[in-house]
């Protein structure tokens, strides 16, 4: 399918680009999309939790009443977990969430994700954005130019580009990545995906 490339100036250009129907015509596949996100929102978590069992409570260890005669049931330790400043009982411990999951079914959601965008008009292909000076006032005027100022905006550049990035860094609604480092929740997050034309090829090598 043909797609028009956009000015960095948010005109149209006469230039227009090929998307390959392997990639961003695809039927997606939803099962796949989940065990990807789902994948990528495991290995985010830190697993440092923590809850303190009645091992690692401060207390002392003499019997809290008599154990017998009292009418009620014995009572052992104040440091029980049925007692108000007990441990924990079955309380998170640390541990680590990441799991595996096969390369192809990730390279299988992230066409899904850029076919989801494509049928929903989301997907947006402009000139490589060319930045020398670190100046969040330009990458705002980019924005500004692609209307895009109250949306939430994935950039996929090409290559990596420091002044592109850096510029954008202080923009909560903004993110900026390069082809080889995309993933599928950052894609279907964005409200809207702005790709570099460079980026084309660049994904459509790393997913074939």
């Amino acid at each position: 399918m043909e797609v028009k490339v956009i000015s960095t100036k948010g005109n149209a250009t006469s230039k227009s680009v090929k998307l390959s129907d392997d990639v961003f015509g695809i039927e997606p596949n939803d099962h796949a999309i989940y065990l990807d996100v789902k994948q990528h929102l495991a290995n985010r978590r830190q697993g440092t939790h923590k809850a303190k069992e009645r091992a690692e409570i401060t207390g002392s260890t003499k019997k809290i009443k008599k154990q017998k005669g009292t009418g009620g049931a014995r009572a052992g330790s104040i440091k029980s977990g049925t007692r108000v400043g007990g441990g924990r009982i079955f309380g998170p411990r640390p541990r680590n969430y990441h799991f595996k999951l096969n390369v192809k079914v990730k390279r299988l959601a992230r066409k899904s994700a850029f076919a989801y965008k494509v049928k929903s008009e989301d997907l947006i292909v402009i000139d490589d954005p060319k930045m020398d000076d670190i100046k969040t006032k330009d990458f705002k005027a980019l924005i500004a130019n692609l209307k895009l100022e109250n949306d939430k905006v994935l950039m996929i550049l090409g290559e990596k580009n420091d002044g592109v990035y850096l510029s954008s860094r202080n923009l909560k609604k903004v993110k900026v990545v390069t082809a080889d480092s995309v993933n599928t929740f950052d894609v279907l997050n964005a409200g809207k995906v702005v790709m570099a034309k460079s980026s084309i090829e660049a994904i459509e090598e790393i997913l074939n």
